[in-house]
């Protein structure tokens, strides 16, 4: 049993008296890396649907991550996403008819979710809520839920613009309705000393994201800090700060590859890492654990993912890992 744990968790057993341990940690690394399974458990299936729209480079990090995770547990992995609440309840229902082995959620909008959640629970489907959804999650029967906080990511935040001396500043929100970038910006409203103001704009249109921006940092140029909640929002957000004129800094959760370089280059001031491709990773991982060996992480709580403030200091370490899409 712990020769196989300590395979797919990848938990070093160096400190042990055997070798054993780290040689099946090399299998199991080998095994994945070349598309192998490093387990022979059955072939389960697990579905995962998120609350995604088209072209977030947020969610294909979180799908290598359960890629990786998959081809390592021998599982058969499905993934479907709709940023449409009603939609996102759709996929699922169609993974219940399936007749999945487990399955992973986001709670974006957890009132379209409800229903369906119990559906799978009450049908012996295993399930696993990621990214949104944390104060729901054991509520709507999940066994755990992995993320970040996103009310304790916007108080991070808040607390960060204090430390560089902001006095006004806008978050941008990108989806109406999605409850966890409601929370983001109220934590760092909480936080924030000086003032914060919400800016909704439409996320699937880009050009329409930064012609918004732009025009408030016009209208308003005290304006010295602009928070944007995901990583492709970030570039809009510098383009807009630069046609307008405006010395606010950017700043911006999540990471990927245009994140790093930009901060590693400061035209970004922060960004707020909650790891998207661990989130993917683990929940797979967890549901193989609950299926072979009925194991749950988290005692209730949130597995927590992030919140981490990375800067300038830190990009040159993990551009490496951005550029390939896995942070």
């Amino acid at each position: 049993m712990g020769a196989v744990l300590a395979a797919v968790l990848g938990v070093s057993l160096v400190g042990c008296s055997s070798t054993g341990g780290k040689r099946a940690e090399e299998r199991a690394a080998k095994a994945a890396a070349e598309g192998r399974a490093a387990v022979n458990t059955p072939r389960w299936t697990f579905a995962m649907v998120t609350h995604s729209g088209d072209g977030d480079t947020f969610w294909d990090i979180v799908q290598k991550g359960a890629d990786m995770a998959a081809k390592k547990d021998n599982i058969n992995f499905l993934y479907s996403k709709s940023d449409e609440g009603q939609q996102q309840a759709q996929l699922v229902q169609a993974a219940i008819d399936k007749k999945v082995d487990g399955l992973i959620v986001t709670l974006a909008k957890p009132d379209a979710m409800k229903d369906v959640v119990a559906k799978a629970v009450r049908a012996g489907i295993p399930v696993i809520t990621v990214n949104s959804g944390s104060a729901e999650s054991k509520a709507y029967g999940a066994l755990t839920h992995i993320g970040q906080d996103e009310s304790i990511a916007g108080e991070a935040v808040g607390d960060e613009l204090n430390k560089r001396g902001r006095k006004k500043a806008l978050c941008i929100l990108h989806e109406q309705g999605n409850v966890g970038h409601e929370q983001r910006c109220a934590g760092a409203k909480k936080t924030f000393d000086g003032q914060m103001q919400n800016l909704y704009v439409e996320g699937t249109n880009m050009p329409d994201v930064q012609a918004s921006i732009e025009a408030k940092l016009q209208s308003d140029k005290d304006i010295d800090a602009v928070v944007t909640l995901g990583a492709p929002f970030a570039d809009a957000a510098v383009k807009a700060k630069k046609t307008a004129g405006s010395k606010a800094e950017v700043d911006t959760f999540d990471l990927n590859a245009t994140v790093a370089a930009g901060l590693k280059s400061e035209t970004l001031g922060f960004a707020v890492d909650q790891q998207p491709y661990l989130q993917g990773y683990e929940a797979v991982d967890l549901l193989w654990l609950y299926r072979y060996n009925r194991n749950v992480l988290g005692g209730g709580r949130p597995v927590l993912t992030g919140p981490q403030i990375i800067t300038a200091k830190d990009a040159g370490t993990l551009a490496e890992y951005a550029d390939r899409g896995t942070r």
